[in-house]
């Protein structure tokens, strides 16, 4: 809008520029004609009063005193050439370039003698000045040529070039103010569609498959606005209808591949478990020596497979109720030392910014985050087996975000799987389900935390928990 104003004001400029040349042209043409009309005819009068004969070289003598005359009363030079181009007579000279010529060009006598009306006006400039020349004959009673009529002009533009600054001048005044109206007018409506554009990008850029999404409520917008509202709002229905059905599969679908694997994982200690009082019956002899062996053999047996059982059961009930939780106002610093005190290794330490580091969190769930880490790491030293183990547990702060790093120097974790390691199920050890990794993000996302980590193969691991302290 702010160009087209500009670029209107300036193309109008240029026009009335143009426009007032071409007036000036047509001016200057049209001046000339009625100067040279009107002396003509008071050079014809003056032949008819004269008494001298009507002859060319009585031109002098008959406007010896009337050709001043003439002059002061149209305030312009006059100059009366023979039919041959020779000077007969001229008033006063104050023009330059015609003072000095005696005879007429030869250019001009053609001119005029093929012109239909015997008339010719010469346009030329000099010393940054325009000037315009008219020749014409002048001619007795009965229409012979008596003598050549020359009138010099200065094309004086001081009246029009005034003119055309005082028009450019409102002009310019009379654009400025439109110019006003349309940056106040632009604003006021880019604010009036901006603000419905930026509630909508905001509410786009805020859209999360993992939460509800609210509708866009926009009153008095365009109608090419309401539009894309009412587009919004219709994905963000059918999105919160997807996004439900969706959750809902893949919460089914995560149950039966949970019941699977814990199936599978109570058949393991099963088995031993039936192959031992299978054999027990089999083989059981009161009278044998060595009953009480080989009964306390059995029942060690049976007790080891059913300790895995009610491991499995453990991992799978601890898992299942993720994400309950009981926010309390903790010091992190006292509870992860309490986590790690149930650790015998002697190769965990444990580093604090300070001892006093105030957060909301869940007692237990702070002090399974802390379990599971720290098992993980001594399970991955185990695996690697270094000449020095070591596991450094750190706590600091950063703003308003609390820090935990628990760093080992185990047998790390490989490229092939860093895209699986907070997967249910997902284990790279001999037992267990796979299920302490998985829980320690769900604990942590809940308190609206975030869990990473960085790995060099058989050199280091370092896991690091943020999550803010104030939920």
């Amino acid at each position: 809008m702010l160009a087209l104003v500009v670029l209107a004001s300036i193309l109008i400029a240029v026009v009335t520029v143009f426009q007032y040349r071409e007036e000036a042209v047509d001016y200057h043409h049209d001046r000339l004609e009625r100067k040279q009309e009107s002396i003509t005819r008071e050079i014809e009068y003056v032949l008819e009063e004269t008494t001298f004969p009507r002859e060319t070289e009585y031109i002098p003598l008959i406007f010896k005193e009337e050709i001043y005359k003439i002059k002061r009363i149209h305030n312009l030079e006059i100059y009366l050439y023979d039919l041959e181009g020779s000077l007969l007579i001229r008033s006063k000279a104050s023009f330059v370039k015609d003072s000095t010529k005696t005879c007429l060009p030869a250019h001009v006598m053609n001119a005029l003698n093929l012109s239909a009306n015997k008339s010719y006006i010469e346009e030329f400039g000099e010393r940054e000045q325009n000037y315009q020349s008219a020749y014409s004959y002048i001619v007795d009673e009965s229409f012979k040529p008596l003598a050549i009529l020359n009138l010099p002009y200065i094309e004086d533009d001081g009246f029009i070039k005034k003119e055309l600054k005082e028009s450019l001048t409102r002009l310019a005044i009379a654009y400025l103010f439109m110019l006003g109206i349309a940056i106040a007018l632009a604003y006021f409506l880019s604010k009036y569609i901006t603000k419905s554009l930026n509630t909508i990008s905001q509410k786009i850029i805020d859209t999360r498959l993992d939460k509800r999404n609210k509708r866009i409520n926009v009153e008095r917008t365009t109608e090419e606005i309401g539009n894309l509202v009412k587009a919004y709002n219709g994905m963000i229905d059918e999105l919160e209808v997807s996004a439900a059905q969706l959750a809902a599969n893949e919460r089914e679908a995560a149950w039966r591949e949970m019941a699977k694997q814990v199936a599978h994982e109570i058949k393991n200690p099963l088995t031993p478990m039936r192959l031992t009082v299978q054999s027990f019956q089999r083989k059981f002899d009161p009278n044998d020596p060595q009953i009480h062996e080989k009964i306390n053999e059995y029942s060690n047996t049976l007790i080891q497979q059913i300790d895995i059982m009610s491991s499995i059961a453990s991992a799978f009930s601890n898992y299942a109720q993720m994400p309950a939780q009981k926010d309390e106002t903790l010091n992190v610093a006292k509870i992860i030392k309490l986590a790690l005190d149930i650790f015998n290794e002697r190769y965990i330490y444990f580093e604090a910014e300070s001892e006093d580091i105030i957060a909301t969190f869940d007692r237990t769930q702070l002090i399974r985050v802390i379990t599971n880490l720290v098992k993980n790491s001594t399970q991955a030293i185990d695996q690697n087996n270094p000449d020095e183990p070591r596991i450094l547990v750190k706590l600091f702060t950063e703003a308003e975000m609390v820090n935990i790093q628990v760093c080992d120097n185990g047998v790390g974790i490989g490229e092939e799987n860093r895209d699986k390691v907070f997967e249910p199920k997902f284990t790279t050890k001999n037992s267990g389900m796979g299920l302490g990794l998985a829980m320690v993000k769900s604990i942590v996302e809940t308190y609206n935390g975030s869990i990473s980590f960085t790995s060099i193969p058989e050199e280091e691991t370092i896991f690091t928990v943020k999550f803010p302290k104030h939920s």
